[in-house]
């Protein structure tokens, strides 16, 4: 008994960090922001919905990805930390079930407060949550279906929001949407970029690993700043997100002329990255702030 409650904490531990605890806030906020700014309220829905996306989303989204990509994990220096757990076989199948378990009650609850618009939305997100890592489907191994997907798991929360709030759509709404998922493009082929050594040794198709390290991070630039742009031609004041750009292009402008070979080196500008989600999203707490009261 003594020998196996440390076990058991670790394996818990290792199934939480599987789920990226320092990346939480990037799909909670969205879904909080948009439903909070459509409805001006602070109810159940956005309690769960936010708590939803918080936790439960993400343990879905990386712990199947940790599980089904264990054997190229082994090979990847990054793999282990705050940048994806190492999860040992012995626990795969625990960490399907927490997913499920975890996951299951908030998505009754949100199908049951909702209807179609968000219906359909919530199985948008949770398949691109799926299909992202799991065998046969395995859009992560796809060219630029990769990124595409990855860019929904952030930016469906939001829509999910919206749609729960029966917000009417606008054309400051549609091209926030836009941005955001352009960024999400550029920001999963910049990380991509790291990658390229490990993929390729373990035979995993990426965007990153077909057009090479330099052509994506000149991709994942232009991203950004067409994200940025876009964000120009909305309505006061969410031109001020225009700004949350650039911090994003001058992390990566160094990286211009990267190799393959040199590839890995990215690394310490996506930590930096990392960073900049937290810098960007007070930015952008202002920014709803200056909405709510305008």
């Amino acid at each position: 008994m003594s020998a196996t409650r440390p076990r058991l904490r670790r394996d818990l531990a290792q199934i939480v960090l599987s789920s990226r605890p320092i990346s939480w806030i990037n799909t909670a906020f969205p879904f909080a922001a948009a439903y909070l700014l459509s409805t001006r309220e602070v109810d159940l829905t956005l309690v769960l919905g936010t708590l939803y996306f918080l936790v439960p989303y993400n343990l879905a989204m990386y712990g199947i990805n940790d599980v089904f990509d264990y054997a190229s994990d082994l090979a990847n220096p990054r793999k282990g930390g705050i940048e994806g757990a190492l999860l040992p076989p012995r626990i795969h199948r625990a960490t399907l079930w927490a997913a499920a378990l975890t996951n299951i009650p908030f998505l009754v609850y949100l199908v049951a407060v909702g209807g179609p618009a968000s219906w359909i939305w919530l199985a948008v997100s949770v398949f691109a949550v799926i299909a992202y890592s799991a065998p046969r489907l395995r859009f992560k191994e796809r060219p630029f279906l990769d990124s595409t997907t990855s860019s929904l798991h952030f930016m469906t929360p939001a829509i999910v929001g919206l749609a729960l709030a029966d917000q009417p759509v606008t054309a400051t709404g549609v091209i926030v949407l836009v941005a955001f998922f352009l960024w999400g493009m550029a920001a999963h082929a910049f990380g991509a970029v790291q990658d390229i050594g490990p993929d390729r040794e373990g035979g995993i198709g990426s965007i990153a690993t077909v057009i090479g390290a330099r052509a994506t991070v000149r991709l994942a630039i232009a991203l950004w700043t067409l994200a940025g742009v876009a964000m120009l031609f909305t309505s006061w004041p969410a031109p001020l997100g225009a700004a949350l750009a650039l911090p994003y292009i001058v992390n990566a402008a160094p990286w211009w002329n990267v190799t393959d070979a040199t590839s890995g080196e990215t690394n310490r500008a996506w930590r930096r990255f990392i960073a900049l989600n937290y810098f960007a999203g007070f930015l952008a707490t202002m920014i709803l702030i200056l909405a709510w009261v305008s």
